[in-house]
């Protein structure tokens, strides 16, 4: 059977500060076609009509969509007057979305480069969380845990890090507690009241897979409890059984990525503070 010749797309990303939100836009869109590759060009903190020139420039040499995020329209008008001649799609990302805010609130933006990073008091709350999340990952630290939004409990390899990682750069203070066969728990977990404590889980067989890749990246023995299929499944049973018993949430991250995981600790949070 002949093998599908996969199709690539130059994407031109140009962006007045770091380009974020249009990275994410970009890689959400082009997630949902399989069979193509975006080649991605990112133009970050393009600010000036010079640089502009270079970023057009670009777009000349390698034709593709172009997705843009620029407040002056000066800018905007060359971008799109330029790509308009090569034949390239050009797309403002938060335009659609500011005549739906114009619209409803009836009243003009106010424009502002990079406004989502303006150092305020929920960027300092970002920051102050990670530094936490930091210093509370893996079981470190465990005698202010009272001090936590989120306590993630789970086996090795339930992606307790990242997971918390990714719920501080939402602001939200996270610590994470391996739950290791004969290691007993921190005394002062099962007494917590500020945190919303969660247990992750996931199915035997995708435990034991990801200790096997683990082990075999540090050229490590795989002839122990650690990936034994009967052992890991006792470690989860173990899991479930401690957070039935405090009536703790658990999220079975089998088949979830981290941003689906870190989702649903949301929505917990979020129920628990309408209870």
């Amino acid at each position: 059977m002949p093998h599908r010749v996969q199709s690539y797309v130059h994407l031109h990303l140009v962006s007045d500060a770091t380009g974020e939100t249009l990275i994410a836009v970009a890689r959400a869109a082009a997630a949902q076609y399989a069979s193509v590759r975006a080649i991605e060009h990112v133009y970050p903190l393009v600010r000036a009509p010079k640089q502009l020139d270079r970023v057009i420039a670009e777009i000349e040499a390698a034709p593709g969509i172009v997705l843009y995020t620029l407040i002056n329209p000066e800018l905007s008008e060359r971008l799109e007057a330029k790509c308009q001649e090569f034949g390239a799609p050009c797309v403002s990302v938060l335009a659609p979305v500011l005549g739906v805010f114009r619209s409803y609130l009836g009243t003009e933006s106010t424009p502002r480069i990079g406004g989502q990073h303006v150092l305020n008091a929920e960027y300092f709350r970002r920051i102050d969380a990670l530094n936490y999340t930091l210093l509370h990952d893996d079981g470190q630290m465990t005698e202010d845990l009272e001090d936590a939004d989120v306590v993630l409990i789970g086996v090795s390899r339930t992606s307790k890090t990242p997971t918390s990682i990714y719920l501080a750069n939402r602001g939200i203070k996270t610590a994470n507690i391996p739950l290791v066969p004969g290691i007993p728990l921190p005394g002062n977990l099962e007494t917590l009241n500020r945190p919303l404590v969660v247990g992750l889980v996931a199915s035997p067989e995708r435990i034991v897979q990801i200790r096997q890749n683990r082990l075999l990246s540090l050229n490590a023995s795989d002839d122990s409890a650690y990936v034994d299929r009967a052992a890991v499944a006792e470690e989860i049973a173990q899991t479930r059984r401690l957070c039935a018993r405090h009536g703790w949430p658990t999220i079975d991250v089998t088949r979830r990525s981290i941003e689906e995981t870190a989702a649903a600790i949301l929505a917990l949070i979020q129920e628990r503070r309408h209870v």
